[in-house]
């Protein structure tokens, strides 16, 4: 991907670039639960689309600014070029879904009663926030190292691949802050509480890209392991969360 030359983003350390991009990347989801206040519904069809696109965009992004720059960095590594990428993804999404295993969460689309997780007396509001919450995770942590990676000069990761990867994530959280606040609206929350339950979901975003690409930046040799990871992370949302809920519209 060609060089990026963006002088704000360049005085900053990777940690913080990461920051700012997952701050973005919050406000995306910000915007989507505001249409709240502007609309009762939206179009099953549009949001399946939606929910689609975001699929597409996050699998596409988990192979071009994770798990490539992960594969070259480990052939320099004197390792089989395919065993840190493999261990990576593999941990990732084993992480992703043992958070969907120990914490309480709710779908969009699905009633109270089909809640996953260990049985807890929580709202609907705090289940359906737990939900999208754990899609959050792994996408800042995504960013992050991303953005670590290319401030460690890795080949193949750059600045403009992770932007791009920031910008994905950002246009599929549209949809998600959306999904949390209507339902949330239509049982009986206003619209300023629907919104403020839609926008915290994104909040783990800015947390999870500063820590990312911290840790990239004191654990070099471990990075392949840290993309694949992300990657991982990134796929198993995918196919467990974003698909199942764009087919189930």
């Amino acid at each position: 991907m060609p060089r990026v030359n963006l002088p704000f983003l360049d005085s900053l350390s990777p940690p913080m670039q990461a920051l700012a991009a997952t701050v973005f990347t919050w406000s995306l989801t910000a915007l989507g639960a505001s249409l709240v206040f502007f609309t009762r519904s939206v179009s099953n069809r549009l949001l399946n689309i939606a929910q689609g696109f975001a699929a597409g965009v996050m699998l596409a992004a988990s192979f071009w600014s994770l798990l490539a720059p992960a594969i070259e960095f480990a052939e320099k590594q004197g390792v089989p070029a395919w065993i840190p990428p493999a261990i990576g993804v593999l941990l990732g999404a084993a992480f992703v879904g043992l958070l969907d295993k120990v914490m309480p969460h709710l779908h969009p689309g699905l009633s109270r009663d089909e809640a996953e997780g260990p049985p807890a007396r929580w709202s609907q509001g705090a289940l359906l926030l737990a939900a999208i919450t754990l899609h959050n995770i792994p996408e800042g942590m995504a960013v992050g190292v991303s953005f670590g990676a290319a401030g460690a000069n890795v080949e193949g990761a750059t600045i403009g691949s992770a932007l791009a990867l920031a910008l994905g994530i950002g246009l599929q959280n549209i949809p998600e802050g959306l999904a949390v606040a209507l339902p949330l609206r239509a049982a009986g929350l206003s619209r300023r509480r629907a919104f403020m339950f839609g926008q915290a979901s994104a909040l783990v975003e800015p947390v999870g890209g500063f820590l990312g690409a911290l840790f990239v930046g004191g654990a070099l040799p471990l990075l392949p392991y840290a993309l694949s990871f992300a990657a991982g992370a990134m796929i198993f949302v995918v196919i467990e969360e974003l698909i199942p809920e764009a087919q189930r519209g």
